[in-house]
């Protein structure tokens, strides 16, 4: 009858007990939590309940094991199985609990400063420290398990022997995967990209998504996924349109006929821009930059806080004020002339101007605009 009941009471208590505790430590991290909302720190510990509870589990039946005398035969194979549970589901906890930390040190940071980058450089090295974190204590639950069996032990002189030889051969053999790392660290803390930056790589056009220690996404305008390794951002030149804060300036043109009414357009840019909720009202500007014996080139300036906005803002800007012109303007729009040139005055034959503007009969055709 001992040999049964020992064994249940020993089993049934440690699951009981576990219970138990990580019932009332749950309840203790709620309390908390409601009585301070302004940090997720509690929230977040809550999150590691299950591998706070797997560590209670088995450390209780790991050091109860051999009392219970349950399963004789089989003794060393689940008191090792039963280390093995520890080790995993205390590598589990320790990750979670560092997690919990890391995020609410970025959350408070977060609220603290009102810069975005300055912010978006923060999120970037924490994620970068947090897979760093993630993999270390990996590394070490992976070693600490293969060093529960006798055989791991006993070949840990000859492995420690000949670990520099191995280091080197497999220095050479993952060299581009450790230059990746190592461009991910500079990437991380050189705040040379951020999660959240507006970049161009290879004419592709996105905003970074993701960057981990070997690759990084840029999620592209129209929603595809571009994964480079991040020694190309260490390696090759790049547009980073959101480096030094995120505030654009944006151009737009047009190609119009010599008689277009530029301060005329110039106080419909200003209702324009005024109409539009893109525009951050910093700046903006209409100016004739060029000419050629047909046509003005004409260019607005507009600003906006971002690369998003500053897109919206410019096909905005060059869709009302075709629309306007075409209405109201349609003489400013190009124009092809196809009548003999008027004769200078002198020279007989020619025909006398009218009101300054040569008597040339013009045909029109569809009018040709463009694009800034």
């Amino acid at each position: 009858m001992e040999n049964v009941l020992r064994p249940l009471i020993v089993v049934g208590g440690s699951v009981l007990l576990t219970l138990l505790i990580g019932w009332a430590t749950d309840r203790l991290l709620r309390k908390a939590d409601a009585r301070d909302r302004d940090t997720p720190l509690w929230e977040l510990l809550r999150r590691g309940r299950i591998p706070y509870q797997l560590v209670l589990c088995a450390a209780m039946l790991r050091g109860s094991y051999d009392e219970a005398k349950l399963l004789e035969p089989h003794r060393i194979g689940i008191g090792r199985t039963l280390t093995l549970v520890l080790i995993g589901a205390a590598a589990w906890l320790v990750i979670r609990i560092a997690a919990a930390i890391v995020e609410t040190s970025y959350s408070r940071y977060a609220r603290a400063h009102r810069d975005v980058g300055r912010v978006r450089r923060v999120r970037t090295q924490v994620s970068l420290i947090m897979r760093v974190v993630s993999a270390i204590v990996g590394v070490v639950a992976v070693a600490a398990m293969l060093l529960t069996f006798p055989a791991m032990r006993a070949a840990g002189a000859s492995l420690l022997a000949s670990a520099g030889i191995i280091g080197i051969v497999a220095g050479v053999a993952a060299q581009s995967t450790l230059g990746n790392m190592f461009a991910g660290f500079q990437i991380a803390f050189g705040d040379m990209v951020r999660i959240g930056d507006t970049v161009v790589v290879d004419g592709e056009w996105g905003t970074v998504e993701e960057i981990t220690l070997t690759f990084l996404t840029v999620r592209t305008w129209d929603e595809r996924r571009i994964t480079m390794p991040v020694s190309y951002f260490t390696s090759k030149p790049f547009e980073n349109w959101s480096r030094g804060g995120s505030q654009m300036t944006g151009t737009v043109y047009w190609h119009l006929d010599h008689a277009a009414p530029i301060d005329l357009m110039r106080d419909k840019l200003r209702d324009i821009l005024r109409a539009c909720p893109a525009w951050d009202g910093r700046a903006y500007g209409l100016d004739v930059t060029d000419t050629t014996p047909n046509t003005l080139q004409v260019r607005a300036l507009v600003t906006a806080k971002d690369a998003d906005d500053i897109w919206t803002a410019r096909v905005t800007v060059r869709e009302q004020m075709l629309r306007w012109l075409t209405e109201h303007h349609p003489y400013a729009l190009p124009r092809v002339n196809t009548a003999d040139a008027a004769v200078p005055p002198g020279r007989g034959g020619g025909r006398a101007p009218h009101d300054g503007v040569p008597a040339a009969r013009r045909a029109y055709e569809t009018p040709r605009t463009g694009r800034g």
